[in-house]
């Protein structure tokens, strides 16, 4: 499985359009055929505060081939991100705090989730970890060290 951006690469400077509430463009191919769904995770593991959730989305239909720029995929869910409330959360590093490496992870479930909406990171990431085939992972940087 494969999940890349037209608006940056791999392990590159994430751009700074999509600091502002709006995500970025992905795309997502070679999706195992054992997938029933899809889930995507947008987190920061180098925050201050420990790994902080941006985004978090459930029972895509693996059959999706993209996320458009500012936009959730149909009939997908939204759980609870670090800031407490649901949808994209921009990342903004705190000036001084490092290089913080953003990672969206893709994960191929064998079944769709049946958790409600707003549910937790914690909650469903154990329904994650007990249903995945397959993953994928797209890095982006943003570095915070004083200038």
């Amino acid at each position: 499985m494969n999940l890349t951006s037209s608006a940056f690469i791999d392990n590159a400077l994430f751009p700074q359009k999509y600091t502002n509430g709006i995500n970025p463009p992905l795309s997502i191919s070679n999706v195992s055929s054992d997938a029933k769904s899809l889930a995507l995770v947008f987190h920061d593991p180098d925050a201050v505060s420990g790994d902080y959730i941006h985004w978090i989305l459930w029972n895509i239909e693996p059959t999706t081939t993209c996320v458009l720029e500012d936009t959730l995929p149909a009939g997908s869910v939204e759980g609870v991100t670090s800031a407490g409330t649901t949808g994209y959360v921009s990342p903004q590093p705190p000036r001084g705090s490092g290089r913080h490496h953003y990672t969206f992870e893709l994960f191929a479930l064998d079944r769709k989730l049946d958790l409600p909406a707003a549910t937790f990171y914690a909650d469903i990431l154990k329904e994650i970890n007990n249903h995945k085939v397959a993953t994928a992972k797209l890095t982006s940087i943003i570095d915070a060290r004083p200038q």
